[in-house]
């Protein structure tokens, strides 16, 4: 057996090499995805909210002192009124006195809210201080994650993952359409070779990939430019990585069983690949979807490999972790190859 395996997995990790287009959509593509969102989103929450202010007084200035907004400052309330209208800012504080009016968009529901919460809480504050009587309940808002966590820790787990997705159905699916057209399944199976050598050596071959495709990421991620931080139980994302690789790697099985062409196969995994990504929470957050679409998220492998991988990359949770998502994705993959199985055939009908 190890000398068929040594050759197939030779075989097929050089088909692979000398595939230029099998090595864009592999490395550049995915990894594309990341240095434009990572350059994109690297400064969320640096800059401060921008708000306008017309007069002047205490809360203005503990407004101004708090560090969290930007105020600027105009002659007359009309002037920054027109401002606000405009869309240009989202809120204008105007006191005189004592009496202190903000005036904002409600076109943006939430900076509306941001702002109307801001004012309200500097101005609820300042009132307690002049009326001479402590506050009944003490406030604190604290951050449940490291202080130096950045956008690229939450945008690596989700598009390492698509991008390893994509190379395992793709890869999986495409070779054996091109393999049974070709007649070189036939070759193989009348070979004194057992599926096992050929199976594994495949999956070999997609591990392999990932693996490589993995390291790229994580490197780039970890640029100065980027500023990936890795947890303290990083390390234990990789089980999940592997049962993730095995999931869609079962899923390109899938696909090249069912496809005749090596179009039909290409058609049919972006139809699987890509509804996923977006579902699974690869390009945006899936807490902003609705709460159905989120239940329905749940049966995809994706979701649950980008959560799991978030889980050790960011938040830094135990082993007690790996239980969901590497029980799910190897449940998938039992499930999918099970399917796999029945339908594969050696030859074209």
């Amino acid at each position: 057996m190890k000398g068929p395996f040594k050759s197939l997995a030779i075989a097929m990790a050089k088909g692979f090499v000398r595939d230029k287009a099998t090595l864009f959509f592999a490395f550049v593509f995915p990894l594309m995805f990341l240095v434009i969102f990572g350059l994109l989103f690297r400064d969320i929450g640096a800059e401060k909210m921008k708000l306008g202010a017309y007069g002047d007084g205490e809360v203005i200035t503990a407004l101004e002192r708090s560090g969290v907004v930007e105020l600027e400052r105009f002659a007359t309330a009309a002037e920054g009124e027109a401002k606000v209208r405009d869309g240009d800012l989202p809120g204008l504080v105007e006191a005189t006195g004592t009496t202190v009016v903000l005036r904002f968009a409600a076109s943006d529901q939430a900076q509306a809210g941001t702002v109307q919460g801001l004012v309200a809480g500097v101005t609820q504050q300042l009132n307690v201080a002049a009326s001479g009587q402590p506050p009944k309940y003490d406030f604190r808002a604290e951050q449940v994650e490291d202080s130096s966590l950045k956008s690229i820790q939450y945008l690596t787990p989700g598009i390492l993952s698509w991008g390893i997705a994509v190379t395992a159905v793709f890869g999986a699916a495409i070779t054996l359409v091109n393999w049974r057209r070709k007649q070189v399944l036939r070759r193989l199976r009348l070979a004194p070779i057992g599926i096992t050598p050929i199976l594994t050596s495949r999956v070999v071959v997609t591990i392999g990939v990932a693996v490589t495709q993995a390291l790229l990421f994580i490197g780039v991620a970890l640029l100065p430019v980027f500023g990936l931080t890795l947890s303290g139980t990083w390390w234990l994302s990789i089980p999940v990585f592997l049962s993730g690789v095995l999931a869609f790697f079962a899923i390109g099985m899938l696909v090249g069983a069912f496809c005749k062409t090596e179009e039909a196969a290409t058609g049919a995994a972006n139809i699987v690949v890509l509804p996923m990504a977006f579902l699974s929470g690869t390009f945006f957050p899936i807490d902003l979807a609705p709460k159905w679409l989120q239940t329905v998220s749940q049966v995809f492998p994706l979701r649950h490999m980008n959560d799991g991988v978030t889980d050790f990359l960011v938040r830094g949770k135990g082993p007690e972790a790996l239980l969901l998502p590497c029980g799910v994705l190897l449940g998938f993959t039992l499930v999918v190859s099970f399917i796999a199985s029945r339908v594969f055939t050696w030859e074209e009908s």
